[in-house]
């Protein structure tokens, strides 16, 4: 399709191609870079119920992204976004709870979006959840939980899921203390990282390599070579009853 098409399209009012339009004027993607106009187009979509642009819209809102700030347009809209099932607005609207970002400080309703993200798969609130476990923030502290959710999120290839499932077999909180699968997962962690992440976790990584004797370390990095992620469909039936 071409742009004219694009324009003309979405100007006719189809939800789907006025979220592709302003997605193009975020990116700058054969139009001018314009935050404003995606703004306009996410708008219009959302305003017809298209949830990833409602989400998109309550971001704009909330990072004065193409319009001024306003906090309570972008909690409506995340959570519009939220209640219909958008993974990305639920996080943000349960990171938002627990830092007091724009909102009042409340644990109970950040664990309360990321048990609902988490249940759906999305790694980056298992993460999450986890640690709402480990620190006891909004819900009862239990490492055990929190080993749980941090192992779902890792193995989908989440990285700081990785990271706290490493420091969890370091410190037997939550698991039986191991140094292998600390390693092996601290090895994971550093290499799925981004880079500011990935040289925290790799520091890390050497107070464990410390503890080890290279028989460790080989066990280790061969159970890091040969692991593989697994899909959300292959790991929802390890969850178990829980409190989750």
């Amino acid at each position: 399709m071409t742009t004219k098409e694009l324009i003309r399209r979405a100007e006719q009012g189809d939800a789907v191609l006025q979220l592709r339009l302003g997605l193009a004027y975020r990116m700058g993607d054969d139009v001018p870079q314009d935050d404003a106009e995606a703004f306009r187009w996410f708008q219009l979509s959302a305003e017809q119920g298209n949830v990833r642009a409602q989400y998109l819209l309550g971001q704009s809102y909330f990072e004065a992204v193409g319009i001024p700030q306003d906090v309570a347009a972008a909690m409506k809209w995340l959570r519009l976004a939220a209640e219909q099932g958008s993974g990305a607005a639920t996080v943000s609207l349960g990171l938002s709870y627990r830092m007091g970002d724009g909102v009042p400080q409340d644990y109970v309703e950040a664990f309360k979006w990321f048990r609902l993200a988490a249940a759906e798969g999305y790694a980056s609130a298992q993460t999450l959840l986890g640690m709402a476990y480990g620190y006891g923030e909004g819900v009862p502290q239990d490492d055990v939980e929190a080993a749980k959710w941090y192992r779902l999120a890792a193995e989908q290839g989440n990285a700081g899921g990785q990271h706290l499932l490493s420091l969890s077999y370091l410190t037997g909180d939550g698991v039986p203390q191991d140094l292998v699968p600390a390693l092996m997962w601290s090895n994971l962690s550093a290499s799925e990282a981004n880079r500011a992440e990935s040289k925290r976790y790799a520091e890390v990584r050497d107070i464990i390599v410390a503890q080890t004797t290279s028989k460790q370390i080989a066990e280790a990095q061969r159970l890091a070579r040969e692991w593989k992620p697994k899909t959300w469909e292959e790991l929802r039936g390890t969850t178990g009853g829980g409190s989750d």
